[in-house]
């Protein structure tokens, strides 16, 4: 059973991100705050839940919550200040894109910077344990996943309406097969043989 709210502020912020691990296009943040009294049947961890189901879930977060944001940090800037700071960014953007300042913010991980002044918890698997750091997780995959789909139809060969841009061997068969393109990450190890970059 998840938990409505850890710091006891009732605008607490839940923040996560998806994307993180991809080959190619953005890593996706949301911030997330909750009622108090805030259910639903099957909220959870977004990679416990089947696409249909977190499909169903975005309105209903979006309708419900007290406040919402989403962004997206594009594979360039990804490129330029690496993945975790992507993802720490990501996050700071989608809490200011909320149209009220959270009380308390729980992050999902354990990396984090001071946003503003507003205190911070981090909490391992946090998707898996509060409500609004999984509502976020929701958002942020969702998000990412319709993206993934859109640019699938300019560039079908890599499947990135299954595979979402992550490092599947259908995937990196592709990027052997057609090369790289604008929406992969240059500084990741697009193939197994290839020499890292260092950055």
């Amino acid at each position: 059973m998840l938990k409505s709210n850890f710091s006891g502020f009732s605008l607490e912020a839940g923040t996560d991100e998806a994307g993180r691990g991809c080959l190619s296009g953005p890593v996706v943040a949301a911030a997330v705050i909750l009622h108090k009294d805030f259910t639903h049947a099957f909220l959870n961890d977004s990679k416990q839940l089947s696409e249909k189901k977190r499909e169903e879930l975005r309105p209903f977060i979006e309708e419900n919550a007290i406040a919402f944001g989403v962004s997206f940090v594009w594979q360039d800037e990804v490129d330029e200040i690496n993945v975790l700071q992507a993802s720490i960014t990501g996050m700071h953007r989608a809490i200011d894109a909320l149209n009220i300042s959270p009380e308390f913010i729980i992050i999902d991980g354990n990396k984090f910077k001071n946003y503003k002044e507003i205190p911070y918890e981090t909490i391992v698997k946090g998707d898996a344990k509060y409500l609004s750091i999984a509502a976020a997780s929701v958002l942020a995959k969702t998000y990412r996943d319709e993206y993934m789909a859109k640019i699938h139809k300019e560039f079908p060969m890599y499947n990135w309406k299954k595979n979402k841009g992550y490092p599947t061997k259908e995937h990196r068969n592709a990027i052997r097969e057609f090369g790289a393109n604008i929406h992969h990450r240059k500084t990741f190890r697009l193939l197994p043989e290839q020499l890292k970059l260092k950055v």
